[in-house]
């Protein structure tokens, strides 16, 4: 087996007497499974068959570069009293009303393709209203109203990646 470039013999067995070959390690099948971990989304891949171990670990040049700067949309109110004009805006992520994703997976805003979203800003919804969809590990989430109100913000892309408390949407 080969990790960080070392290559180290599987599990239970013993090292390989001097003069003696080590075992071939089938090169068609490593520029397969390389392919298949490149080609997919996956970050780890382990595969055992006997007492062959290999595990293959994707690092990317990007796990190293800093974070995108990502720009936080605020609530602004269309008219806006005198005295509350010089009251700042409000960070919608951070806004009391906020909807934050109760796990890491991909956020849907409607049931399928050529359906119409659950919710756009402007929608009136009730608590236990369906609002949007989180798919995790093929296991589509429902994710609804915690109470009533009116939706003033949707955070989020349909199919967008989310993280667990991450904020979706506002209802106000």
């Amino acid at each position: 087996m080969i990790r960080n470039g070392l290559r180290t013999r599987p599990k239970g067995t013993r090292p390989t007497p001097a003069g003696t070959a080590a075992p071939a390690i089938d090169a068609d099948l490593l520029r397969t499974l390389a392919t298949l971990i490149s080609d997919s989304d996956l970050a780890e891949m382990e595969i055992e068959k006997g007492d062959l171990r290999i595990k293959l670990v994707r690092h990317t040049a990007t796990s190293h570069a800093p974070a995108p700067q990502v720009t936080t949309p605020m609530l602004v109110a269309a008219a806006m009293p005198a005295a509350a004009a010089a009251a700042p805006a409000i960070p919608a992520a951070e806004h009391p009303g906020a909807v934050k994703s109760p796990m890491v997976g991909t956020v849907y805003r409607r049931a399928s393709p050529e359906a119409k979203a659950f919710v756009e800003v402007g929608s009136t919804v009730k608590a236990g209203d369906k609002i949007l969809l989180v798919e995790a590990m093929k296991t589509f989430n429902e994710i609804v109203a915690p109470r009533a109100g009116t939706i003033s913000a949707v955070l989020v892309d349909d199919g967008q990646p989310v993280e667990y408390g991450q904020p979706l949407l506002v209802i106000e």
